[in-house]
């Protein structure tokens, strides 16, 4: 038989105070009436009896949910996105060390049933911090326009929000000129997604930015979209292959992505980096593990999580919104995949 739930009337009465009191001591709303020895009474009674707070009871006493949402772009990422888990586990610990729950949801582009008014409107949660948002995202800029408590993870054009990104250009930029630096001469690219997104844009200028400083020219024939997994990464470092002149070096536009193109190389009979060097972004956990090791540019998925929860904390403490634009420093990691110098005539 399940055991019965322990009552706030049973906590006022083995704490000797009437159940108003209990609800004032245990929903922590801030009342002159209600003094600190009659308060650490009503919590030492509660911790005897083992009493749990309903949560709706408290959602309506308090109006706070004690949860924060988590809004990732596609479902499919959290499952092939390295940087999702990372940011997921940072979020949790950030969440658990302040006393909020972490209510995760993914909004698949134009797939109707989700919308972010259903999670903000039922007061399912009390903040919230997206993952690689869109600028064209109405549903997003609409919440912006409210001045909804919300924190970005990525970059953003909108200054009346608080995000937390790093600058993917310059990145892409080391990355790429890292390769130059070694010799190579025909460089591809692939994207981590499609061409036209909008958040592709940093990524592609380092690469860009690079070639032009080298007096290097950009070739249409060498870039290719991805979408996020290694078979994608894969699929697209095949016909990079399949190019009448194939590149030498090839820079991906995150690390899973360059974990394909790695599998791809070896299955076409060819070794990375002595016929093709290689370089990724993020710097995941998997990188310094693959065959050969990555050269990549390291992002701190940790730390960028646990300061977007302190600053939607800040929000939530204070009542107030906040636009704060924290940019993380990137750093470049040279590992076995991107070679040697090439030997020049």
């Amino acid at each position: 038989m399940k055991p019965r739930r322990v009552t706030s009337r049973q906590v006022a009465e083995r704490a000797g105070v009437s159940r108003t009191t209990v609800s004032f001591v245990l929903n922590g709303v801030q009342t002159g009436k209600v003094g600190e020895p009659t308060r650490q009474r009503v919590l030492r009674a509660a911790a005897e009896l083992g009493y749990v707070p309903d949560a709706a009871a408290r959602t309506l006493v308090s109006g706070k949910t004690g949860t924060i949402g988590l809004l990732v772009s596609k479902a499919e990422h959290v499952r092939v996105d390295a940087f999702v888990p990372q940011t997921l586990h940072s979020l949790s610990n950030a969440c658990n060390a302040s006393g909020y729950r972490l209510l995760v949801e993914t909004s698949d582009g134009n797939r109707t049933p989700f919308d972010y008014a259903q999670l903000v409107e039922s007061q399912r949660i009390d903040g919230l911090i997206v993952l690689n948002p869109d600028p064209r995202d109405e549903r997003l800029n609409a919440l912006i326009d409210e001045r909804y408590p919300l924190v970005l993870i990525g970059a953003h054009p909108d200054p009346r929000v608080s995000t937390v990104s790093v600058d993917s250009m310059r990145a892409m930029r080391e990355v790429t000129e890292h390769l130059i630096g070694l010799g190579h001469r025909e460089l591809a690219f692939i994207h981590y997604r499609h061409i036209d997104h909008p958040r592709i844009g940093g990524r592609m200028a380092g690469f860009r930015t690079a070639l032009e400083r080298a007096g290097l020219p950009m070739r249409d024939s060498y870039v290719r979209s991805g979408d996020f997994d290694a078979q994608s990464g894969r699929i697209a470092m095949a016909s990079l292959l399949s190019e009448p002149e194939r590149p030498t070096a090839v820079v991906c536009g995150n690390d899973t992505i360059a974990i394909g193109a790695i599998s791809a190389i070896a299955e076409a009979g060819l070794r990375c980096p002595g016929d093709i060097a290689l370089a990724g972004l993020d710097d995941i956990p998997l990188a310094s593990f693959v065959v050969p090791s990555l050269t990549t540019a390291r992002f701190p998925a940790e730390e960028m999580a646990t300061r977007a929860a302190e600053l939607l904390f800040e929000q939530l403490a204070t009542g107030r919104p906040s636009a704060r634009r924290d940019v993380f420093p990137t750093e470049l990691v040279i590992r076995a995949s991107s070679g040697r110098c090439l030997k020049r005539d």
